[in-house]
């Protein structure tokens, strides 16, 4: 299919981040240096491919919208509707950024377009930042297996590093904060239960001293 195969695989990622940008990227790279397909139709296509994607979460985001995203939050254990509220004044400040640079960053490619579609990211301001952020993960990827010709692989090895970095520092992230909030509720029910061994002893002291009065 060439060009238009090539995106629409690059499509399919975004909705699908198991299928790996490392290896379709590079290998339409090596398919553009044997002649397959034009190096310009090859970053064009892989980039168009990647736009549409993102354009399909954030719709997914923006027809699930804040109202059902706070309600389904509420629902979810050791987490408080505070750390959601502050995660979109964080998205407020710095999401043009975050929506930038994350469609460089391996995992985060397809999901920072779910939160843009929920806080209804001006649409053109996303879509030209993802275009732009795509270009560049995409030119790396494509240049790097037509410059390296039979080897093109070799991206894979490395990417796929990178991608297991990420990995690996989100479950520690994640890790590290549900040891702070069950360490948390464990203390909150510690000081409950002294609260309430406290007041059981006060009561009982007034009833002694009610009895002792004449």
């Amino acid at each position: 299919m060439g060009g238009p195969g090539a995106g629409l695989a690059i499509a399919l990622e975004n909705l699908f981040p198991p299928l790996p940008s490392e290896v379709i990227l590079p290998l339409t790279g090596f398919a553009a240096g044997q002649g397959v397909l034009s190096l310009a139709s090859a970053l064009f296509w892989t980039t168009l491919g990647s736009v549409v994607g993102a354009v399909a979460l954030y719709w997914i985001g923006a027809l699930f919208g804040r109202q059902r995203m706070h309600a389904l939050w509420a629902r979810l254990p050791l987490v408080k509707v505070s750390d959601l509220e502050r995660t979109e004044r964080w998205f407020a400040r710095h999401g043009t950024k975050a929506v930038f640079l994350g469609r460089m960053v391996p995992i985060f490619r397809s999901l920072v377009s779910v939160p843009a579609g929920v806080e209804r990211m001006p649409l053109h301001v996303f879509v030209t930042l993802t275009t732009l952020g795509s270009l560049i993960w995409n030119s790396v990827l494509v240049m790097a297996g037509y410059w390296l010709g039979d080897r093109w692989d070799l991206v894979e090895g490395y990417v796929g590093v990178l991608s297991k970095a990420v990995l690996v520092l989100v479950l520690v992230a994640l890790a590290a904060f549900l040891a702070v909030r069950l360490r948390g509720r464990g203390r909150g029910a510690g000081q409950g239960r002294g609260r309430g061994r406290g007041r059981t002893a006060e009561h009982s002291r007034g009833r002694a001293q009610h009895r002792r009065t004449p």
